[in-house]
């Protein structure tokens, strides 16, 4: 029987608090519009947390199935290439995590229209039918999109757009527009990680057939896309504080730019992709901080 330490790894923890990053915008949004429910706020954490675990245990399943897990490739052990967990376990934790994940949407769902507004619940199920098929399509099976350098594109949809203006509208029941250039913001960040994920295992991607958007741009253009995803998450999310804000404590989320422009720095002068492992963490937790800064600056 695997142990709990086993299933923790492939988890993958450190990746779980950027994964709820459009969550605490999205919720201080609506907190300073007049919303707020901590049922569907507690919800919405939940689900989310369900669909990154549930990626995270897809993509170690993918990769290791199809080989692109190896001795060759960077970054921390997955559980299926080392043996930590075998094949069927891995399965059977997929399908319980899109289960439990699921019950979780469908609680959120009715937590925030009930029985009354039919169609806005459907549309939300669809969504989270999808989020969850997207999970884990992203290395699993003969059309994996994450080896067709599509991973961007579901990061920044999910994690950015359906997280930040999905989460305001359970609240509200209604779209919160100008939202849109911090959702932008928190997506092109998610995709930034994911970006350097695929920057640092290039080579061993390259080597194993997984076409990821950096093997296919090369090394010189995915830094120039790195850097422009992090100076547009910036510009976007400043410009909404411009637009809407009239004090000062609502712009306290810039001091989490400070690691970002290190973080920059670093990726700029880095020659050897091994060494970006580090800087994962650092973009992630930047990615939490501006999130959770920028959601107590709206609601102080």
């Amino acid at each position: 029987m695997t142990g709990l330490k086993s299933w923790l790894s492939a988890a993958r923890l450190r990746t779980l608090p950027l994964s709820i990053s459009g969550i605490i915008v999205g919720t201080t949004i609506a907190v300073h519009e007049g919303y707020f429910s901590i049922v569907i706020f507690c919800l919405a954490l939940g689900t989310t947390l369900g669909l990154q675990i549930l990626s995270n245990f897809a993509n170690d399943y993918g990769d290791g199935i199809k080989g692109t897990d190896n001795e060759h490739r960077v970054g921390p052990p997955r559980a299926l290439q080392s043996g930590l967990i075998s094949e069927k376990e891995m399965k059977q934790g997929i399908v319980l995590t899109a289960i439990l994940t699921l019950l979780m949407a469908i609680l959120l769902i009715y937590s925030a229209f009930g029985a009354d507004d039919f169609w806005y619940a459907i549309i939300f199920f669809l969504l989270g039918v999808s989020a969850i098929v997207a999970a884990i399509k992203y290395t699993v099976g003969t059309n994996a999109y994450g080896y067709r350098g599509l991973g961007d594109v579901f990061v920044f949809i999910f994690f950015g757009l359906v997280a930040v203006i999905g989460t305001y509208f359970l609240y509200a029941r209604e779209i919160y527009w100008i939202a849109l250039l911090p959702a932008s913001a928190i997506g092109m960040l998610s995709a930034a990680v994911l970006n350097l994920n695929n920057m640092r295992d290039r080579i061993s991607d390259e080597n194993s057939g997984k076409m990821t958007l950096v093997v296919k741009m090369g090394e010189r253009k995915a830094k120039n896309y790195h850097y422009s995803l992090i100076i547009g998450a910036i510009f976007f999310i400043v410009i909404f504080s411009v637009l809407t804000s009239r004090e000062l404590n609502n712009f306290i989320y810039i001091l989490a730019f400070i690691p970002l422009v290190f973080h920059l720095k670093r990726v700029i002068q880095n020659k050897d992709p091994r060494k970006l492992d580090p800087e994962l963490k650092i973009l992630a937790l930047s990615t939490f901080a501006i999130a959770t800064l920028f959601g107590i600056g709206l609601i102080i």
